[in-house]
């Protein structure tokens, strides 16, 4: 049974990094043909694609947070990172992490979430 659990800070100040882990268990980050996400859901509003790491590590991010995230994993370990830079309070939302099988019959995988807060 796959499972994924997000950790890390529920606060984070402004300006500050927030930094979240995902550990999983039942698979194995390198398995092939999967994709590791983060996602995450503000307030009233919708899902947010943040970027994914591949199987091969390499990563690819939202267009609009390019230039704060970072996504990095930890193979012995069996988890997967995200750090958010320079967060505003427009940051706190739920965080999510995902496990997409990029083949039939693309089963997706979440964690139960994390909610951060931004806030002096």
């Amino acid at each position: 049974q796959v499972q994924l659990q997000e950790s890390g800070p529920g606060l984070v100040k402004p300006s500050q990094t927030l930094s979240l882990t995902c550990t999983v268990s039942g698979a194995s980050i390198t398995t092939h043909d999967s994709a590791w996400m983060w996602i995450r859901q503000p307030p009233g509003k919708g899902l947010e694609w943040m970027g994914v790491i591949g199987v091969d590590g390499s990563t690819y991010y939202s267009p609009s947070l390019k230039s704060r995230t970072s996504i990095s994993r930890d193979t012995p370990k069996n988890q997967f990172s995200l750090q958010l830079t320079s967060v505003t309070p427009e940051d706190t939302a739920g965080y999510y992490c995902n496990l997409r099988v990029v083949t039939a019959p693309f089963t997706s995988y979440w964690g139960q979430g994390t909610q951060v807060t931004v806030s002096s």
